[in-house]
């Protein structure tokens, strides 16, 4: 850093010179990256290169029609150039720039005309009419201030009235004009609407400090980054040395048979070390760039506020909120680098002696912060695989890899015996420990990352009976979060459980993994009963109220916006429906005793299940097989048609026993072909059957109060209306 302007503490040497030619400014002119050059060394460059590019950050620049002249002028640098000339050159023996010397030493200076004066001097210049307004400072204002005086700033004059300082700043033509020009070219008007500058001046000081504001913490994180990036650095040899150390120390007991090994490891080691070290190099480069341009920035908002005038000001807020927006679009990546060489022996020496060829491991470490890593605990149930998932993160909250050696989970169980885990990573920086418990009651899990405890660890595993619902969802009321008559269920595309509510005609949405209402909706029209979601995340519903003319289908956006009313002639009294991939819809109509095949637009196709059923309530689709099930429930069983209308079979037997079925209501289809049925009645048995219809096993009884349409999630639960019960409730399925 350069010494110090004798006598200020408000700038240094280094603020006044030219990054180019290492000189005081002379005419300073400021670039759109903020940067401030003589206009000579800026005109010499840019015969040097084109496109023309900023010598300090490499930003290419584009120049204005009048080249290099056409740039704006560094004001506030010139200001603190006159005030160090004046610092220097005001007292004894320093001649007078008007009389020469021929009278006494200079004393005093004028801003305006940039020149010192003698005390006889000054006084003529103060009596001259067109030089009563100069700034005139005094050796004694110097010598009395510490830094640069508030008031030490040249005027601006208008460019059209050469007299005229400009005072007042057009708002429309965002231009600073003078008083002539307020009253010759921009008079009040709808084009022209003139006000002080300092009004304006002050709003723009304020934006200079939102931007300030953007800046300084960047500022401050790029800063610390580029410390860790030269601390890494440095330690980087180090480690590599200590990897190369603990390498040869274990190859020296396989020096017979690893010999040409043990060099290739050494070089393996030195290439990564180089490559990491080029890594780190890299992203140092880059963060230095940045942060030049964040500091330049930063500092020349500092010095606009601090020094500049109002007129300075002005010009210069949206050639710095530009270049801000500019720094702040493209940030340089934070992200912690490699930073260490490390060596693993693998197999033992005992054990190595066939896995020759597979000898040693070189690796780059990231440091892991242990403390800020975390572990989302999922809901468990007895005799099911379940998965918590553990994300590892570094000291600055990002995601990045750890070698699996260096992760250690330990699960037990209430007896405090250890339950086996499989850790397994599914991304940068996202692990799955999947368990499967035997027994129901709390389990602890314990995590370590690199010998550090994760945040929170050991952690309660609540195991639950595989009868028990995971989770259950609302409760009887009308507000947002409970349910009133929840008829039926589907899943939406972000996997989120969409209910529809005939108490409250409305349809809520629901988090899948919390319970949390997320939104709500109304509907249109009496008697909501069935949902289902089409090919691109549209609510599809049924409205049955037979004979009122009301039985309608309707459509309705994401957000709950209506779309369409479809009221085909064919529609009495609907039920379940099902959307397929083209738009189509299938229908139950317990009026009609059969299934509705509709095109988009409500036109039957045909009629399905005509004389065959009797209660047609819930329907799941099958597309890659063509096939339609459907639950029949004064019949007892489920019908399987295709789509042409032709039945396939059928199955089910009335009975309360498991594999029997009685009054049968939500019906679903798993990935495999699977059938899974919920009994409305009696036991309320939520059931599983093989494709042919062969019963396979049962999930569970639902412990809600008439239970009616049910869907299959993407994590493999079941979520199942209970009607009476005013709730929905989730139970594990696979």
């Amino acid at each position: 850093m350069a010494s110090k302007i004798q006598g200020s503490a408000d700038f240094d040497e280094q603020f006044l010179t030219c990054p180019v030619c290492m000189l005081h400014f002379r005419d300073p002119r400021v670039l759109p990256c903020l940067h401030t050059f003589c206009r000579e060394c800026l005109q010499e460059w840019a015969t040097k290169q084109q496109p023309l590019e900023c010598p300090t950050c490499r930003t290419q620049v584009s120049l204005p029609d009048q080249g290099v002249d056409g740039l704006r002028t560094n004001f506030y640098v010139n200001n603190l150039l006159d005030f160090a000339a004046v610092k220097e050159g005001v007292g004894p023996g320093v001649p007078c720039q008007v009389c020469e010397g021929t009278k006494k030493g200079a004393r005093s200076w004028c801003v305006q005309c940039a020149v010192l004066l003698c005390e006889s001097c000054t006084n003529t210049h103060r009596r001259f009419p067109a030089m009563k307004g100069h700034q005139i400072v005094t050796q004694e204002n110097l010598e009395a201030s510490e830094g640069v005086p508030s008031s030490f700033q040249r005027k601006a004059f208008c460019p059209k009235h050469e007299d005229q300082v400009l005072t007042f700043y057009c708002e429309p033509c965002q231009t600073l004009v003078c008083v002539a020009c307020t009253v010759v070219n921009h008079s009040r008007g709808d084009k022209h609407n003139p006000v002080e500058i300092g009004s304006v001046a002050e709003r723009k000081k304020r934006d200079l400090q939102k931007l300030l504001a953007k800046v300084e913490p960047r500022e401050k994180d790029v800063r610390d980054t580029l410390n860790e990036v030269d601390r890494e650095l440095s330690q980087l040899p180090t480690s590599a040395d200590a990897a190369i150390e603990q390498a040869t120390g274990y190859f020296d007991q396989l020096m017979a048979l690893l010999q040409d090994r043990k060099k290739e490891v050494v070089q393996q080691i030195d290439s990564n070390r180089q490559e990491a070290g080029k890594c780190l190099e890299t992203q140092k480069e880059a963060i230095e760039f940045e942060l030049t341009g964040l500091t330049s920035a930063s500092e020349f908002c500092k010095q606009a506020l601090k020094h500049g005038s109002d007129v300075h000001v002005i010009e210069v807020e949206g050639q710095a909120r530009q270049r801000v927006e500019e720094l702040m679009t493209t940030p340089s990546d934070l992200t912690a680098r490699p930073s260490q060489v490390v060596f693993s022996e693998g197999t033992a020496v005992a054990e190595f002696r066939d896995d020759v060829a597979r000898a040693g491991c070189v690796h780059v470490k990231v440091k892991v912060d242990a403390s800020k890593c975390s572990v989302e605990i999922k809901p468990a149930v007895e005799g099911f695989s379940n998965v918590s998932l553990l994300s590892t993160v570094d000291k600055n909250g990002h995601l990045c890899s750890v070698l699996k050696d260096d992760v250690t989970d330990t699960l037990t169980n209430p007896s405090g015996q250890a339950v086996p885990t499989q850790l397994q990573e599914k991304g940068r920086g996202l692990w799955e420990i999947s368990y499967t418990p035997e027994v129901t009651g709390n389990h602890r899990l314990e995590v370590k990352v690199n010998g550090g405890s994760v945040a929170g660890s050991p952690f309660d595993v609540r195991v639950q009976s595989r009868v028990t619902p995971v989770l259950t969802i609302g409760r009887e009321g009308d507000e947002e979060g409970e349910l009133n008559l929840p008829r039926d269920v589907a899943v939406d595309m972000d996997g989120n459980i969409a209910v529809v509510e005939w108490g409250n005609k409305r349809v809520q949405i629901f988090d899948a993994r919390t319970g949390q209402s997320l939104r709500c909706f109304p509907v249109d029209g009496w008697s909501p009963w069935g949902i289902d979601m089409d090919s691109n995340g549209q609510f599809v519903l049924t409205f049955g109220n037979y004979p009122t003319g009301n039985q309608a289908i309707r459509v309705y956006s994401r957000e709950g916006k209506l779309i369409k009313t479809l009221k085909p002639d064919c529609l009495w009294n609907p039920r379940g429906v099902a959307v397929l991939q083209d738009g189509r819809m299938v229908v139950a109509d317990i009026r009609q005793h059969s299934c509705l095949l509709l095109q988009p637009d409500g036109s039957l196709i045909r009629d399905i299940g005509k004389e065959q059923l009797r209660d047609p309530r819930f329907i799941a689709v099958d597309e890659s097989l063509d096939l339609l099930f459907v639950t029949d429930c004064e019949a007892h069983r489920v019908f399987v048609f295709d789509l042409e209308g032709q039945l396939k079979f059928m199955f089910g037997e009335q009975g309360r026993n498991e594999g029997k079925l009685y009054y049968p209501s939500g019906i679903t289809v798993d990935p495999a072909g699977n059938i899974i049925v919920v009994n409305w009645f009696n036991r309320r048995l939520l059931q599983v059957f093989g494709p042919d219809g062969t019963y396979l096993r049962t999930v569970a009884t639902v412990t809600g109060g008439d239970p009616r349409g049910i869907a299959l999630t993407p994590d493999n639960h079941i979520a199942v209306t209970c009607d009476r019960g005013c709730c929905v409730e989730l139970y594990r399925y696979k």
